[in-house]
């Protein structure tokens, strides 16, 4: 079963999300927070797969309860919001989210993405990614430290998956086989310090690896 913690100051959208979530084969909501305190409290008693985390909550918000989950636990952190913005997608994808969904998302897309989302992989919704680039595409040109110890092959691979290339894609652009897209992957995670997919992208245009072009 995939665990699942349910955190947003709505009482009544915490509770359409248990009885969807619950409905699921294969999921279960083992808690709810109405506020970001008690989301960090509940995950480090509870140790979820998955939070289901709104952006603006009192006390202390989503943001800020996803850095410190994230800081302290392996649990990967679902990003719920109303709230299409800049600010909220750089921010919280900085802070470690696995992900980023808007609350109109269908019923069957958001429990899809609970199970992207356990399994390791990043998920973000295509109007976030849009505007994440152009978040991105602000930033001034950086240098290239955290990519000294990354091999040129590799570098490809970042280039890619910060392009939002899938592990086949990759395969088939760069002419290699499933396994060895996944190996290069594997190392990239590791020698950037990466929890998924959505930290790469991060670390390809942070570093100036990948520059966004004109949207």
């Amino acid at each position: 079963m995939t665990r699942v913690l349910i955190a947003d100051d709505q009482a009544l959208l915490r509770g359409s999300f248990r009885v969807l979530v619950d409905s699921a084969p294969g999921l279960e909501v083992v808690g709810e927070a109405s506020d970001g305190v008690e989301a960090v409290a509940l995950t480090r008693r509870e140790r979820p797969d998955v939070v289901l985390m709104d952006v603006r909550m009192p006390e202390m918000d989503g943001i800020e309860a996803t850095r410190r989950i994230c800081a302290e636990t392996d649990v990967r952190v679902l990003m719920l919001t109303t709230f299409d913005l800049d600010e909220y997608v750089y921010a919280a994808l900085r802070a470690g989210a696995s992900g980023f969904l808007l609350k109109d998302t269908r019923p069957a897309d958001l429990l899809a993405a609970i199970e992207v989302v356990a399994a390791g992989d990043a998920l973000l919704a295509p109007s976030v990614t849009r505007r994440l680039v152009t978040e991105f595409a602000r930033l001034p040109p950086g240098p290239t430290p955290r990519l000294d110890g990354v091999t040129a092959r590799e570098q490809e691979v970042l280039s890619l998956i910060a392009r939002g290339l899938s592990n086949d894609e990759i395969a088939a652009r760069l002419h290699l086989g499933i396994a060895t897209v996944k190996t290069h992957i594997g190392r990239l995670l590791h020698k950037l310090a990466a929890r998924d997919r959505a930290q790469l992208v991060i670390a390809a245009y942070e570093s100036g690896l990948v520059r966004p072009t004109a949207q």
